[in-house]
């Protein structure tokens, strides 16, 4: 699978870093990564730092990225809003 816009692979991990317009903005967007992640069963690291949140996915079961991790990653990109 391609490269999303934007995301980079680090250690094993496809990682982003997104800057929203507040905290509380930072926040909700934290919870709707949340969302999906249960209902995908599949969660990221988060990282979160004041209007900055980074997430990193990765299967670990997997040693690694795989094409579920992008598909995931391309769904974080439209829950960001930016």
């Amino acid at each position: 699978m391609s490269a999303l816009e934007g995301w980079i692979t680090r250690e094993g991990a496809l990682e982003r870093t997104f800057v929203l317009p507040s905290f509380s903005d930072a926040i909700a967007f934290v919870n709707r990564v949340a969302d999906l992640a249960e209902q995908e069963d599949h969660h990221p690291d988060i990282t979160v730092s004041y209007k900055k949140v980074t997430l990193r996915w990765t299967s670990h079961s997997e040693g690694g990225i795989t094409d579920r991790d992008y598909a995931l990653a391309e769904r974080s990109d439209g829950l960001a809003g930016t």
